[in-house]
């Protein structure tokens, strides 16, 4: 099946998306150049061929764009293409995309939603790491345990995920000293 990917400027930087004639397959989160977003659409998708959007991908960039400028976007009902993925994985993932805009949840919770005991809260960190279309499916949005930042795969890293957290409300503070002085 055809695969095209377009590459396009946020706020945040330059972000790329894939997709085919069933859905959007892949989608990049923000690189500091578009030339680094080029180079990992293609090393992630290799026989996608640059294009211009249709007019359903051009709605969906641009509310990619409003997301990164801090606007609430709910991407739950576009329609993915999540072909060769793992049975479970796509589950997950379709759990995941109805946890709404500056909600989070961790990953034992995930298992567990799915029926699944917390032993499978390793499943859905590897799901997360093998997200194609981060954002789109909210993986910024899953914490380890006691809510902790957790690890994120996407350019940037755990500080990527911290910033798209708060671009949506979601706020991390130091934890309180374990220690407490007297006072005196």
């Amino acid at each position: 099946m055809t695969e095209t990917y377009h590459i396009f400027e946020t706020a945040y930087g330059y972000c790329g998306i894939d997709w085919n004639a069933n859905g959007i397959t892949r989608l990049q989160l923000p690189a500091r150049d578009a030339a680094t977003t080029d180079k990992n659409m293609r090393r992630q998708a290799p026989d996608a061929d640059p294009g211009l959007p249709a007019p359903g991908i051009s709605e969906v960039i641009a509310a990619v764009k409003r997301y990164f400028e801090g606007e609430i976007v709910n991407f739950a009902n576009l329609t993915l293409d999540l072909d060769g993925q793992e049975p479970f994985f796509k589950e997950i993932y379709a759990s995941l995309r109805q946890v709404p805009w500056g909600e989070t949840t961790t990953y034992g919770t995930l298992a567990k939603a799915l029926g699944a005991g917390p032993e499978a809260a390793r499943d859905v960190g590897q799901a997360m790491a093998k997200n194609p279309i981060p954002l789109i499916i909210p993986c910024h949005r899953v914490l380890a345990a006691g809510g902790k930042v957790g690890g994120f795969s996407a350019p940037g890293g755990a500080a990527a995920k911290v910033r798209m957290l708060e671009l949506e409300g979601v706020r991390f503070t130091p934890p309180e000293p374990a220690q407490h002085s007297l006072g005196f």
